[in-house]
Order: structure tokens, then C-alpha cells, then sequence
């Protein structure tokens, strides 16, 4: 078993050891950091998952970032616990600093998951009704793409939801924008890129036991995909 520190070793990281971010997180007085494509995107990711996923039970969200989406999302569905996790330390702060500045108290976290991990000790044995995961697929080694599918089959209540939000291909077809931004993902690290959903994803999804029930065209070229546990055979 992997010490916290080990946890996410092979992750792309700054001169300071931390993991990179994409853009500038600005911070408030009270600990909260912001995201400016969340700002953007926040209001039709909200809406994506509570048409698609869930509006009530319990939902794992792995790197949650600044924990802004978990928190938005809470908000709109008063039936919904939310449970925060991330490898970044600097993020676990901003997502303690939402839950402590929520009006509720169905903020959870944050804990230490690596996706790419084949247990997940923080939450083991536990059961989400949804587990939300955004913008992690293509800036993470494709490595923890595998462990998120295959945590959402070990942890996914029956009838269970994974929610993926960010930038695909779809069959070999891709974006001219979305190309482009894989391109420079690559330059970055050569383990990040923007995934085909149905050559890369739906194959290793249909492996532990999910399928792929739905999948929702976003702004930007983005897309919203709802993978789904199989039930038994009638």
C-alpha cells in the first residue's frame, strides 16, 4: 500500500512537487479558490448531472479541484450529500474552505483518493449513488482514466451513475479546438490528451461492468457522459 506522499507519484508536477493546474486559481479571504472555466461552465454541468445522474443520495467526486462544482450542485438538490476528494493538498483546502462555508452541512471530505489506485482506502466498502468526475480524463495519465472506471464499478450502488464532464473525441472524430488542445496537453506531457469516449472509454467501461447510457453535447465542444452499473440478466 502506497503512503500519501507515494499516492500520485507518476502525475505530472510543478518545480514545487504539486500538481500542475491549467489555469489560475484566484483565492479568497476565507480559503476558497476559484476556477474561471468553472465560473463558465458551472451552471450547465449542474443541470447535466441532476437530469442524468442523480438528485438525491450520495455522490463521490474524484479531483475535485477547487470543490466549486460540488458545492454548486449541492446547492440546487437539497437531497444530495456530496463527498470531496483530490491528491492536491492546496485543493483539499479550497474544498474544506466550501463545505465550512456552505448554509447545509452535506459537504463531505475531502479525501486522499488516487484514481489510478486498485483500492481506494478512503472510501472502501462505502456504496455512491454517483460518483462526478470533471476535466480529470485528459490531464491525468491515462492510468487513472482505468482505476476511475474500475472504482466506479466497486463502488457504484446499484443502478449507479458515473458522470464525466470535459473535452472528447468520438469515434476517431474530434474537434478542430479540442485537437488542438490535445496537441498542447501532449507538449505538456506525453500521458495527458484528449480521449476517443468510444475507442478508449466504453471498451474499458464495458470490462468491469458499466455501459455507456447517455451522453450530453456541452458548450464548447465539451461533452457530459453518463456511464451506468448493468444490472443482472432478467
Amino acid at each position: 500500500m502506497q503512503t500519501n506522499d507515494e499516492r500520485g507519484k507518476g502525475y505530472p508536477k510543478s518545480a514545487d512537487g504539486r500538481p500542475v493546474a491549467l489555469e489560475a486559481r484566484m483565492a479568497g479571504q476565507d480559503g476558497r479558490r476559484s476556477s474561471p472555466s468553472i465560473a463558465r461552465n458551472r451552471d450547465v454541468v449542474r443541470d447535466a448531472f441532476l437530469t442524468s445522474a442523480t438528485r438525491s443520495g450520495h455522490v463521490l467526486e474524484i479531483a475535485s479541484g477547487t470543490g466549486e462544482h460540488g458545492s454548486h450542485i449541492a446547492d440546487a438538490a437539497p437531497g444530495l450529500h456530496w463527498s470531496y476528494s483530490d491528491l492536491d493538498a492546496d485543493s483539499r483546502d479550497s474544498q474544506a474552505a466550501w463545505a465550512a462555508a456552505a448554509v447545509h452541512n452535506r459537504l463531505h471530505g475531502p479525501f486522499i483518493i488516487d484514481a489510478s489506485e486498485p483500492v481506494w482506502p478512503a472510501v472502501e466498502g462505502q456504496a455512491f449513488d454517483a460518483i462526478f468526475c470533471a476535466n480529470m480524463v485528459h490531464i491525468a495519465p491515462f492510468a487513472a482514466t482505468k482505476g476511475l472506471l474500475a472504482g466506479a464499478s466497486r463502488h457504484l450502488a446499484a443502478e449507479g451513475k458515473l458522470f464525466l464532464y470535459g473535452p472528447f473525441a468520438r469515434d476517431g472524430v474530434i474537434a478542430p479546438s479540442n485537437q488542438a488542445f490535445s496537441q498542447s496537453l501532449k507538449q505538456r506531457n506525453p500521458d495527458w490528451g484528449v480521449r476517443d469516449l468510444d475507442r478508449d472509454l466504453v471498451p474499458l467501461a464495458e470490462t468491469v461492468g458499466l455501459r455507456l447510457a447517455n451522453v450530453i453535447d456541452m458548450p464548447a465542444n465539451n461533452l457530459s457522459v453518463i456511464f451506468e452499473t448493468v444490472g443482472p440478466s432478467a
